[in-house]
């Protein structure tokens, strides 16, 4: 008698622990944000929810136009025009975080990828992607307990960020690594 009382006081402990356990898991992925949580102003100064991108799969990079690695711009756009627009996008954040190398205006900015690349891809308004004026999305985009997958440094322009088709972050590229490296197309494929 007296086992068989403790074995259910231990299940109805257990019982509880494991719904408890439950609750705390689906508020806290609940409450994760997603890409579609957030807008930005466009390099034309258009407002942009990030919500009209829900299907497709999307690469969030810092840009600068006076870096060793802007010529990364050429194969954002090659990336881009083989594959996006209709099941993938790429949107530009020129940053002038990283030894002051995107020090120009916006109107600069779109006019240098524009007739140097011939950036057809989306671009934003100039953000900081690190530091205390961190934009929101890039406090998303680098810190675990907003995003749910990890916590990420932006450690220098063209960090690359992909995001799957219902707006979740799932993972980081660096800046060395090519748009165009295999990694990334066999991403946007599969």
């Amino acid at each position: 008698m007296y086992r068989t009382k403790h074995t259910v006081q231990l299940l109805v402990v257990l019982t509880l622990m494991c719904a408890n356990m439950k609750n705390i898991y689906s508020q806290s992925t609940s409450t994760m944000k997603t890409l579609y949580d957030f807008d930005a102003q466009t390099i034309e100064g258009d407002e942009f929810d990030f919500s009209s991108l829900k299907g497709k799969k999307v690469m969030l990079v810092n840009t600068a136009s006076e870096c060793g690695l802007t010529p990364q711009f050429a194969s954002l756009e090659e990336l881009f025009q083989e594959f996006g627009p209709d099941k993938f996008e790429i949107i530009g954040f020129p940053s002038n975080d990283f030894a002051g190398q995107d020090p120009g205006t916006n109107e600069e900015i779109a006019n240098f990828c524009s007739k140097n690349y011939g950036v057809s891809f989306r671009m934003m308004s100039k953000i900081s992607v690190k530091g205390e004026s961190i934009s929101p999305i890039y406090a998303w985009l680098t810190q675990k307990s907003q995003n749910g997958v990890g916590d990420f440094e932006v450690k220098w322009n063209f960090h690359k960020f992909l995001i799957d088709e219902n707006g979740k972050l799932v993972t980081d590229i660096g800046p060395q690594t090519l748009p165009t490296s295999i990694e990334i197309i066999e991403w946007i494929q599969n």
